[in-house]
């Protein structure tokens, strides 16, 4: 491990909360800031915009968990080693931020918050988004995205997650009990939505309208979750792959067999969710 990667940035907010940025990290996202800001961007779409900058992420290292920083929830900045979900959440946030052209750190850290939170403010770790269902639902109430999987052929998802309260052993922050009641009252939340998926199956029957850098949700056959995988749709020879950090290869990649034929492969995936980003207002 590099010396560097020990070392922790805290930057204030407009919040009472701090921001966790390791110096490697803090360097990288400099220079993606740095290198968006030289770029003409403005004739390229915002699904463009995940595709060009999250190709920026190959061969990234997969790495767990880096949110789970020990005290008081804070806004991690980790761009050196993502799991599925920060690695999304990276590459929307630089979206997000290319699209305003505000290249600053200062607005990443905005953005990101806006993005992880709900309400789009750290208030704990209640606040933050445990349930990938959950995330898209809030953020598509931001304005930030839209769900767009009953429009392209999807079918009612059975969704009722209780993995986390039911298991607090497996989560040191659940030592609360306030946290584990504060969990169950959003599980409640959820079960009580009406999502959408199309089964893993019928993919193949929709794929010509999932276009290139939507955001792809993997929902799950197990009941007490809802999503266990997430990435972007990239187009490659006609077909759709995932664009994602992916627990197999330990990096991000783009998924060598099509969106359809990877989950084909695993029981537990039963099949996506689809969304799309929308303008954001400057």
């Amino acid at each position: 491990m590099k010396l560097t990667a020990i070392f922790l940035f805290f930057i204030p907010l407009l919040s009472p909360a701090q921001t966790v940025c390791s110096a490697e990290s803090r360097e990288r996202l400099e220079s993606i800031l740095l290198e968006l800001s030289g770029k003409d961007l403005s004739k390229k779409s915002l699904n463009d915009l995940n595709i060009v900058i999250g190709l920026r992420f190959l061969e990234t290292a997969y790495v767990e968990k880096t949110l789970e920083i020990p005290g008081d929830e804070k806004l991690v900045i980790n761009l050196t080693g993502l799991d599925c979900t920060t690695f999304l959440e990276s590459v929307v946030t630089l979206t997000r931020l290319a699209a305003q052209n505000s290249f600053s750190i200062g607005s990443y850290e905005k953005e990101l918050e806006f993005l992880r939170y709900r309400e789009g403010t750290n208030k704990g770790y209640p606040s933050r988004f445990h349930y990938f269902s959950d995330w898209i639902y809030e953020n598509e109430q931001k304005g930030i995205l839209k769900d767009i999987t009953k429009e392209i052929g999807g079918r009612v998802y059975e969704n009722n997650p209780s993995f986390m309260s039911s298991n607090p052993k497996f989560y040191p922050q659940l030592a609360n009990p306030d946290f584990v009641r504060q969990l169950q009252i959003t599980e409640e939340l959820i079960s009580r939505r009406q999502y959408h998926f199309i089964p893993k199956d019928e993919i193949h029957l929709h794929e010509t309208k999932i276009h290139s850098g939507d955001l792809i949700a993997i929902t799950t056959s197990m009941t007490n979750l809802d999503i266990v995988h997430v990435g972007f749709a990239i187009e490659r020879q006609g077909r759709i792959h995932l664009l994602h950090a992916s627990s197999g290869s330990m990096k991000v990649e783009v998924s060598e067999k099509p969106l359809s034929d990877y989950l084909e492969g695993n029981q537990s995936q039963s099949g996506i969710m689809v969304c799309r980003l929308q303008n954001p207002t400057k």
